[in-house]
């Protein structure tokens, strides 16, 4: 008996006499891209085609094929085999079902790469008809959200997602995506929420329902008003919001792990060894090798998740015992089409898997803790747009959290006390730290110890300018809560001071060339001011008086950067340029420091002269 093989829809025989057969559902298919109706020659045509295999790549390419003439010339068919999916949706055939799902999944996403310069009420048009256009996407959103919120099949809402997902991510830009407009008339935000809510359905679709909650929050958010994002902000439920943070921490910390392997099997292969030899000289070469590809769509969960709902917040600081639950998943999904861009959801075992601890002696971790490390690692790299923009999102989170009353009580809490242990990227000048070393502190030293990092670490010629002064608005927010409230926080200061201060000699030194690019003095105006809430408020913040001396020694110490600061201001100040407003601005920020440098400075050289010494150290200096 001859072979048959299958391939690209066709039967072929092992025989090459024979003339290769198709599949008949590729039969049926060439028949819907006849300009007749296929109905006509067969009448039970539609429902024996849902009983068929779905051939995705034959579907989809044969769409790719047609110019825009002869697509419109089968538009009549198009329309008939979209509203025939639907109608399947509603059959209690579960293959039909599946095959409905698969076919609509392969239509629009075939019809839109087709039509990617014309506008969407012509892919509407395209789809279902102007005139039906309304009442196939209602009820279209309605048996999605049936076969979401029924107790059945798991790979049928596995399927359904998918097609969410799909319809959802089809154009680059989401507000340009016109159907989208009958999923705010015809919300699946309840259906949603209920798989959060459910733990068994969270462990099998939370990604993808996290993911597809994003990115409906994210259509036309500043143009009309989105559904999605009034729900969300209003949601209470305790279950819902602790199911969506899970999801998020799971994602995360999956990212944490991978590149943990990767940096430990890089650490002790070949490359290590050799720069151990040679003393580490591309030590910073070797380091960007390390790469794991990052998860914008979950972290822009994240952003919404705390950006639109302050109940969220609770869940950031609150650890997650589901985590260690191991479960096997109900029933294999059926074949799917591609998972959309940018939302690669973690494999199945890591669902429902425990993170890895942080350090063999932490028992617990919690969500904030996972996304100041993966914040930690994103952060390190943002030479590449890609993960320039990730860096700026982690930014932009922090900032919303900072800027929280309940956030900044937790975070300053004694009673809270974790050890966090950051990524530091590899530099020549110091060592890694040793993680066992890492000392058990509230929460907002791991988010000041991350500000620092990046400080110290970023100052190059493609000077990132926005996440700098993202930076530096993140440690002001949380300093003027410890004014605010009277927090005396021990933390090692004098890291934060030497690291603003060593960025204002890499703006003086780089005048030239940043100044073309950017206002570098917004960002001098800032590291001054937080000078400014030291020097001013820091009787109420700082941990002790020595504090207060530690920093007039550092400011003293580094003098010379601030009246190098205060020349480059005068000098752009009394020019008539185009900076002179903003570096007046500067200049007269420098006032309380000039002032301290001014009464001490002239003691301590004449205390160094009469005694013969050439500097002085920090115990001598501060009694003076």
């Amino acid at each position: 008996m001859a072979q048959v093989e299958k391939r690209g829809g066709l039967l072929r025989k092992s025989s090459a006499s024979k003339k290769p057969l198709k599949e008949k559902v590729v039969l049926m298919y060439d028949e819907i891209f006849m300009t007749e109706d296929p109905s006509k020659c067969s009448p039970r045509f539609w429902e024996e085609l849902f009983l068929m295999k779905v051939n995705l790549e034959y579907l989809e390419g044969k769409l790719e094929s047609l110019d825009g003439e002869e697509l419109m010339k089968i538009k009549d068919n198009i329309n008939c085999l979209f509203q025939h999916c639907i109608q399947a949706l509603g059959e209690e055939h579960p293959i039909r079902v599946v095959n409905a799902l698969q076919t609509l999944c392969a239509l629009i996403r075939g019809v839109h790469q087709k039509n990617k310069s014309t506008s969407g009420f012509d892919i509407i048009n395209m789809l279902m008809g102007f005139d039906k256009a309304e009442l196939c996407m209602k009820n279209l959103m309605e048996s999605l959200d049936s076969l979401l919120c029924a107790e059945g099949s798991e790979s049928l809402k596995s399927l359904c997602l998918k097609l969410l997902l799909c319809l959802v991510t089809v154009t680059d830009n989401i507000s340009q995506n016109t159907i989208l407009e009958y999923v705010m008339i015809n919300s699946i935000f309840e259906a949603i929420l209920q798989i959060l809510s459910h733990p068994p359905s969270r462990r099998e679709h939370g990604y993808d329902a996290v993911v597809l909650l994003a990115l409906l929050v994210n259509y036309r958010k500043y143009e009309s008003v989105n559904p999605y994002i009034v729900k969300l902000s209003i949601v209470d439920d305790e279950a819902t919001l602790n199911g969506m943070g899970l999801v998020i921490a799971q994602a995360l910390s999956e990212y944490n792990r991978q590149y943990k392997d990767k940096e430990e099997e890089h650490q002790s292969g070949f490359f290590s060894a050799l720069t151990n030899m040679v003393g580490s000289m591309f030590i910073a070469d070797a380091h960007e090798k390390i790469s794991v590809q990052t998860n914008e769509a979950i972290l822009l969960a994240l952003y919404e998740a705390v950006h639109l709902n302050r109940n969220f917040i609770t869940v950031l600081a609150q650890s997650h015992p589901e985590m260690g639950l191991v479960t096997t998943p109900v029933s294999p999904a059926p074949t799917t089409p591609a998972t959309p861009l940018g939302t690669t959801p973690p494999s199945s075992d890591v669902i429902s898997s425990v993170e890895l601890p942080l350090d063999a002696d932490v028992q617990t971790s919690n969500l904030l803790i996972t996304f100041l490390k993966y914040s930690s690692i994103v952060m390190q790299d943002t030479k590449d747009e890609h993960r320039l923009h990730s860096g700026k999102l982690c930014l932009i989170i922090l900032t919303c959290i900072a800027e929280d009353q309940y956030a900044n009580a937790f975070l300053h809490d004694d009673n809270m006390n974790f050890r966090v242990n950051l990524h530091r990227m590899p530099m020549r000048h110091r060592k890694k730290a040793a993680d066992k070393n890492l000392p058990c502190r509230p929460l907002v030293c791991a988010v000041l110890d991350l500000m620092v990092e990046f400080i110290v670490t970023h100052m190059m010629k493609e000077f990132p300018m926005d996440l700098y002064v993202r930076c530096i608005q993140v440690v002001h927010k949380l300093l003027c809560y410890q004014k605010k409230c009277r927090v005396r926080l021990h933390y090692t200061w004098r890291e934060l001071w030497s690291a603003l201060i060593n960025l204002l000699k890499f703006l003086m030194s780089n005048e030239t060339v940043l100044l073309a690019k950017h206002n570098i003095f917004t960002l001098a105006l800032m590291i001054v001011n937080l000078f400014n809430m030291f020097i001013t408020y820091g009787d109420t913040f700082l941990p002790t008086p020595s504090s207060y001396d530690e920093l007039y020694y550092e400011i003293i110490r580094m003098h010379q950067s601030f009246d190098n600061l205060y020349s480059m201001v005068l000098r752009l100040s009394t020019n008539a340029g185009q900076w002179k407003e903003a570096a007046s601005k500067v200049t007269h920020a420098l006032v309380n420091i000039r002032a301290i440098i001014n009464h001490f400075n002239p003691k301590i050289e004449s205390y160094a002269a009469v005694n013969h010494i050439s500097q002085l150290s920090e115990e001598q200096e501060i009694p003076l």
